[in-house]
């Protein structure tokens, strides 16, 4: 019997580049979402280091309607769907965040750049409340098979985890940035709902950890995201649903997808897994880890999912590029085997 859901495969991408659209479109995917260009404030090993073609978004760079138009336009003669922006840089949520000077100007930019996306007509705008670059994320590498590389985190190697973070004078309780964090739904969600723009939430990672370098780490468990999407009631508010930070945290995910669909919070999903969990743990190919790939994409068919899929962290194979060309392609042509063969 054919299912009546459609779990699309999409690819997250700094570069807009007519030969990299032409490839994600070469593999089968559908969806574009596109990382912001700072590759300086974030380094990011998973993406692009040199993407000339781009859209930059952060702080004091938020594109205007028409470039958001002209990326659209871009995406859609390859074939394919520019369906949101993959995250914020830190630089635009990190006053906000800690309730520093300058949040009532990022405040600004962000509800600018909603109101912009929702005239664009592009759909989702994925955010973390997590200090990227400011905290460890992780501690090293492994070898996977074939000499493959995984990265890895081990609570144990970190140099000095209970010290405050470059340029923090005081350790943040968990109290205020609860307080911040609100105060930042109640602006911008009743935007996104006039704007038809959704947000989606991604959780710390690691996880687990209640405060590192004396900043706390809210979006750590299930129930803190229970509380975040209760905070402010919104249809425009779900969760970009990393299913390698909740195997991290040693959740079953087809548990986690279950109760989060029950309410209709899955803004889309981050599809990568890990053995181990924290404090403890390091990435792997999606065909390996915690978790079943083919029960996760049946439990997925199961509540009705119709929205798309991502490869996130993927390893480093033997002769790949900065992007990882090989191994997000061996990920997404295992996700669309897995999806059709359900399907």
């Amino acid at each position: 019997m054919a299912s009546n859901t459609s779990i699309r495969v999409g690819v997250r991408t700094r570069s807009l580049a007519e030969p990299r659209l032409q490839y994600i479109r070469q593999l089968g995917a559908t969806d574009i979402f596109i990382d912001h260009a700072d590759i300086d404030e974030e380094p990011d090993e998973f993406n692009d280091q040199d993407a000339g073609t781009t859209l930059p978004v952060g702080r004091d760079e938020i594109p205007t309607v028409d470039a958001l138009e002209a990326a659209k336009e871009r995406t859609e003669a390859a074939g394919l769907t520019l369906t949101g922006i993959q995250s914020l840089p830190y630089s635009l949520y990190g006053d906000i965040m800690f309730g520093r000077d300058g949040r009532e100007e990022a405040l600004a930019q962000i509800t600018t750049l909603i109101r912009n996306l929702g005239e664009a007509e592009i759909p989702i705008l994925g955010y973390q409340w997590n200090p990227r670059g400011v905290v460890p994320m992780r501690t090293g590498t492994v070898d996977l098979r074939g000499n493959a590389q995984g990265t890895a985190f081990d609570y144990d190697l970190l140099e000095a985890p209970d010290e405050l973070a470059p340029g923090l004078d005081r350790e943040y309780t968990e109290d205020e940035f609860w307080d911040n964090y609100e105060a930042f739904l109640e602006t911008v969600l009743p935007i996104a709902e006039e704007a038809g723009v959704e947000m989606a939430l991604h959780p710390v990672d690691p996880p687990v950890l209640e405060s590192m370098c004396g900043i706390p780490r809210l979006c750590r468990s299930v129930e803190a995201f229970e509380r975040a999407m209760g905070l402010v009631k919104s249809e425009n508010h779900s969760l970009k649903l990393c299913l390698g930070c909740f195997s991290q945290m040693g959740e079953d995910v087809t548990e986690v997808l279950r109760t989060f669909a029950e309410h209709d919070q899955i803004g889309f999903i981050h599809f990568r897994d890990v053995v181990g969990t924290v404090p403890k743990f390091h990435e792997t190919f999606v065909d390996e880890g915690n978790f079943d790939t083919t029960e996760v994409i049946e439990t997925l068919d199961d509540i009705g999912y119709d929205g798309v899929v991502i490869p996130d962290h993927v390893p480093q194979m033997t002769d790949d590029t900065d992007w990882r060309h090989r191994s997000r392609g061996y990920t997404v042509g295992y996700l669309r085997g897995v999806i059709d063969t359900v399907q």
